[in-house]
């Protein structure tokens, strides 16, 4: 590879543009007042972020423009037959921080969802009117304005009512949709044939509220409620496996008592995965809490190797207790531990204490002690409390965009903790300036020309520069349908990949010199679908610990 010079320049312009001053460990950086509060997030391949609340909180805070249609739902609980104006979701575009409403009619309360292999956010679920109701909201272009959430029209609906379900994307290209409140049982979209609910009575044993569901490496699905895991073949209805009780008994992980979970990266071409769980409550904070005490919520994690025949649970421990967090997988292979407090249970008026520090996860570091491999931050600035309906995602810069919490019935802004309608982006420490020589940048394919398109067990070439180091890493990172402190379908893989320099000239005095910090890579895509379900994906170069800026891949 030959560049000239004003090739050159336009790269260095890139490489080193927007250089800040160095600050420890990230920061804190308000974004917009959109007007919703956030449950549910979901970042879109068009660089979009679709955030929604309920229908059935009343009006929000951000009115339609005049001219767009108004709502008037008869079965809604609020509104009834009356003329509802406002927007209960919002498409906020990350690049240029501006928003706009968007219009969901039956409501989507405590729901579930996935993106489609199209790049399609399919949504189901939700209270009342919205429990057997499938949405679906495209990534959309320019800006249309026109381009909105639609629901499919009957018969295609839920055959159970959903409410706290949980939704995972399959290789086929299906979701399955588990649990939910009263439900013992799984389903799948699209419909294929008859539309049925199947039995799960694990659920009915534990818990069906927002159960953690993992894709295995196998196929087969990790499912775990209150502080029990199976292995599920879905395919037959059959359990493969009964994991170990995380903690003791009396030890409770999933909703109310909302600790989090994320399935950790893969390795390339992997043979083992492993699953680590945060947070938590005893169980015996449920009715503490009823009885007006916030009990401290519980600060350790289990780490469990979910393809080993007889695992045996790891438990470490957080630098401090979280119940409501939300753990973000990083492009660089760590998890980011955010949001929540640090007493109580999930609920309405149920923690009386934030937790305002973000941790870092390295879940690559040896396990010396139980404490070893997490990282308290200290980012400049000061985030605002984020407690129960609060939601997380990372977006293509390597960042954490945060939202919502609303720990009321209704939106209320005069009480502690009041209903939080803004975003911000929690900045963790690599984007701090002080790693700029390290982060490398991706030029070809260039991240203007939107996704690329990649076949299973593919090569991908990757043209990049890193003024620093030698980045050997590219990571695919599946983004997260975030509520309820689980991010559904959040998945990221490590690709095998070679790289070697590139050669790249500048001029001086008219003779060309090599200009060091170019390289290109050959990365392998995922050989199958159990292994990154079809969709889009943002791929990361990272050197040492340091991102690039993503790009979009399309795997189908």
């Amino acid at each position: 590879m030959k560049l000239g010079f004003h090739h050159l320049a336009l790269l260095l312009l890139l490489a080193y543009g927007g250089i800040a001053p160095a600050r420890a460990a990230g920061s804190w950086k308000f974004l917009q007042n959109v007007g919703v509060s956030g449950m549910h997030m979901q970042l879109l391949h068009n660089d979009r972020l679709v955030l929604f609340d309920r229908t059935n909180v009343g009006p929000s805070n951000l009115t339609f423009p005049a001219g767009h249609p108004c709502r008037i739902n008869p079965q809604d609980q609020w509104f009834r037959n009356r003329s509802d104006c406002t927007a209960h979701s919002v498409e906020y575009s990350v690049a240029s921080n501006t928003f706009r409403g968007l219009s969901i009619f039956t409501d989507t309360w405590c729901s579930s969802g996935h993106v489609a292999p199209d790049g399609t956010l399919v949504q189901n679920g939700g209270w009342r009117d919205g429990t057997r109701k499938i949405r679906l909201m495209p990534a959309c272009s320019g800006s249309d304005a026109s381009c909105d959430w639609t629901e499919e029209p009957a018969p295609v609906v839920l055959a159970a009512d959903r409410w706290y379900a949980t939704n995972q994307k399959l290789p086929d290209g299906r979701a399955i949709i588990v649990g939910g409140l009263g439900q013992p049982s799984y389903e799948f979209y699209p419909k294929t044939g008859t539309n049925a609910a199947f039995s799960l009575p694990f659920l009915g044993q534990t818990n069906s509220l927002y159960p953690f569901v993992h894709l295995n490496i196998d196929g087969n699905l990790f499912i775990f409620a209150s502080n029990r895991a199976i292995l599920f073949d879905y395919k037959t209805g059959k359990i493969v496996r009964n994991y170990t009780t995380l903690g003791s008994g009396g030890d409770l992980r999933t909703n109310p008592n909302a600790g989090s979970s994320v399935l950790l990266p893969l390795k390339p071409n992997p043979t083992e995965a492993e699953v680590l769980i945060c947070g938590g409550t005893p169980a015996t904070s449920n009715g503490a809490v009823a009885a007006g005490q916030f009990p401290p919520a519980l600060r350790t994690c289990g780490r469990l190797k979910i393809t080993d025949p007889n695992p045996s649970w790891v438990v470490e421990e957080m630098p401090s207790p979280r119940v409501m967090g939300d753990m973000i997988l990083l492009p660089n292979g760590e998890v980011a531990i955010i949001n929540g407090a640090t007493d109580g249970i999930a609920g309405w008026e149920s923690a009386n204490t934030f937790n305002p520090t973000p941790v870092i996860y390295r879940p690559d570091l040896p396990f010396v002690t139980p404490t070893n491999r997490f990282e308290a931050q200290a980012p400049a600035g000061t985030p605002r409390p984020r407690m129960y309906h609060a939601s997380a995602v990372l977006d293509r810069d390597g960042r954490v965009i945060v939202g919502g919490s609303n720990p009321h019935q209704f939106y209320v802004f005069d009480k502690k903790f009041p209903t939080d309608l803004t975003l911000e982006a929690f900045s963790p420490y690599y984007l701090d300036g002080s790693n700029d020589g390290l982060r490398p940048n991706i030029f070809v394919p260039s991240p203007k020309d939107g996704p690329v398109h990649a076949a299973y067990g593919a090569q991908l070439k990757l043209q990049f520069f890193a003024r620093d180091g030698v980045p050997g890493a590219v990571t695919m990172v599946a983004p997260s349908f975030t509520t309820h402190s689980f991010a559904q379908n959040q998945r990221q893989l490590f690709l095998q990949v070679q790289v070697k320099p590139a050669q790249a000239f500048q001029l001086n005095g008219g003779v060309a010199t090599p200009f060091p910090g170019f390289y290109e890579a050959t990365v392998a895509m995922p050989a199958t679908p159990v292994l990154a379900p079809p969709g889009y994906y943002m791929l990361f170069v990272v050197n040492g610990r340091i991102p690039s800026k993503g790009i979009w891949v399309h795997i189908q």
